[in-house]
C-alpha cells in the first residue's frame, strides 16, 4: 500500500475518563468501551495517552485477541491483576486477558507532577519476522534496506504542512 501520513493533534483525541474521575484517558486510535479514536489503521489497534491521578487505578476492557502493552512516559505505577512495578521509560507487555488494569503510585517522583503518564497500546499479533531501522519496519532487510532507499530518494512523498 502507497505510504500516507494522518495528522492527528491534541484536539483532535476523543477525551474519556475513568469512573471514578481519576484518569484521564486520551483515545488516539481504536475503540474503547463503545468510544473510537481518530486515528485511521489498516489493523485493529488500541492506541491511548492516560494521565492517571496519585494512588488511583484505570481499569479498562481488552480483547483478549488483542496484545496489550503499557509504557510509562512519566512517573511510577503498577501494571496488572499482580501489580508489577512500571517506572519511567519502562514497558509492560501483558499477556492475555479481557482487561487491563493500571494503578498510579500515590507518590510521583516529578515535583508537580499530575499523576503517572502511560502509554497503553494493543494490536492483532502478526507473527511475522520483523527488522527495523528508526522509524522503519519492515519483515526482511532487504525490504528495510529498500525502504530507507525509497525515503532518502524522496519516494516517500512529504509531510504536508
Amino acid at each position: 500500500m502507497p505510504p500516507r501520513y494522518q495528522d492527528l493533534r491534541s484536539g483532535d483525541v476523543t477525551l474519556l475518563s475513568s469512573d471514578d474521575g481519576g484518569a484521564l484517558v486520551r483515545l488516539i486510535a481504536g475503540d474503547v468501551a463503545g468510544h473510537r479514536g481518530p486515528g485511521d489503521t489498516h489493523t485493529p489497534i488500541r492506541y491511548l495517552h492516560a494521565t492517571v491521578a496519585p494512588g488511583a487505578r484505570l481499569a479498562l476492557p481488552w480483547p483478549p485477541a488483542l496484545n496489550a502493552l503499557v509504557y510509562s512516559l512519566d512517573g511510577q505505577g503498577t501494571v496488572g491483576p499482580d501489580e508489577w512495578p512500571l517506572a519511567d521509560g519502562q514497558i509492560a507487555v501483558l499477556g492475555p486477558g479481557d482487561a487491563l488494569a493500571v494503578r498510579a503510585a500515590a507518590h510521583q517522583p516529578s515535583a508537580g507532577a499530575k499523576g503517572w503518564e502511560v502509554l497503553l497500546l494493543g494490536g492483532v499479533p502478526i507473527r511475522e519476522p520483523i527488522a527495523w531501522y528508526g522509524p522503519f519496519v519492515m519483515n526482511t532487510h532487504d525490504e528495510l534496506a529498500r525502504a530507507v532507499e525509497d525515503f532518502q530518494a524522496g519516494r516517500m512523498g512529504t509531510i504536508p504542512r
